[in-house]
């Protein structure tokens, strides 16, 4: 029998991402808080900008919560109607990067993974520079198509006090705004290299996420421990060489190794492979069953 004992380390969770440099991508702002969102009219910038540019608020109880797009980026869109009520979290900007960034697409389970440990984010290109921060721009939930009303038409100006009446002067028709609204895109996230990396567009790249970190835990090999999502069970040898099965609580793993969070005291020894957790029994006249299963 083989058999192993628990060990105390420190742990990071980590996901990878398959990438690639991209020229003036676009990432979301969300909503910071549920309320009616107000926009403003932006006119299209002269040059990049070089301050955070106010586009739109979200209204709460007569306090406004500013949505700003950061300096480097242009905005792209609106993602709701105006003075409509969103949620906490929910896309309403959408931005686009002047210069180059880091795109990775995701699934649904890499979102839900990595949605809230986007702090630490380090990237490689393949046969290039790296690896290096990476930071990470705006949200990483699927957009939808942004819309840039026209401005306003301005009011007719009023004829002077007494003077006779004359048919009203021609209006000029407002100048339409000549930012381009920005197309609907799936799950992705989007981050920034440092200024001094060399970016060539189009270059494969690898995105590592870290999304949690642990110190000094109780650890062991994952061969020895059965089990997913927080539940586990190990097998524990006693003194004598019998296996008592117990039921352990699993933190972060990294693939090699799995936290114990409780269960054990790191004093035991440990059967290596784990216990086999056995199969359902399929229900009664279930048409799925093994032969000889009713």
């Amino acid at each position: 029998m083989t058999t192993v004992q628990p060990t105390r380390q420190d742990l990071t969770n980590k996901v990878s991402l398959a990438g690639k440099v991209t020229v003036n991508p676009v990432f979301g702002l969300v909503s910071p808080v549920k309320g009616q969102v107000r926009y403003l009219d932006v006119k299209a910038p002269q040059s990049t900008p070089t301050k955070p540019t106010r586009v739109a608020s979200v209204w709460v109880s007569g306090k406004a919560h500013r949505i700003d797009v950061p300096a480097g980026a242009v905005f792209s869109g609106r993602l709701a109607d105006d003075r409509s009520t969103v949620t906490a979290g929910m896309p309403v900007v959408s931005a686009k990067m002047i210069g180059y960034g880091l795109v990775a697409d995701l699934d649904g389970a890499q979102a839900y993974q990595i949605a809230d440990g986007l702090a630490t984010v380090q990237a490689q290109i393949k046969n290039g520079p790296g690896p290096f921060p990476c930071d990470v721009l705006g949200t990483i939930a699927a957009l939808p198509a942004g819309t840039i009303p026209d401005p306003p038409a301005p009011p007719p100006a009023a004829p002077p006090s007494g003077a006779p009446s004359a048919p009203p002067a021609p209006v000029a028709p407002p100048e339409r705004n000549q930012t381009e609204p920005s197309e609907a895109t799936g799950l992705r996230l989007v981050c920034t290299a440092p200024a001094d990396v060399r970016l060539i567009n189009g270059a494969s790249a690898t995105l590592e996420v870290v999304t949690a970190r642990a110190a000094n835990v109780l650890v062991l090999p994952v061969e020895s421990v059965a089990g997913a999502q927080g539940k586990g069970k190990v097998d524990v040898v006693n003194p004598q060489g019998v296996r008592e099965t117990r039921d352990v609580v699993l933190g972060l793993s990294d693939g090699k190794v799995v936290e114990i969070k409780s269960g054990l005291t790191g004093t035991e020894t440990i059967a290596v492979p784990g216990p086999d957790i056995p199969a359902a029994k399929p229900a009664e006249g279930d048409p799925n069953a093994p032969m000889g299963v009713k």
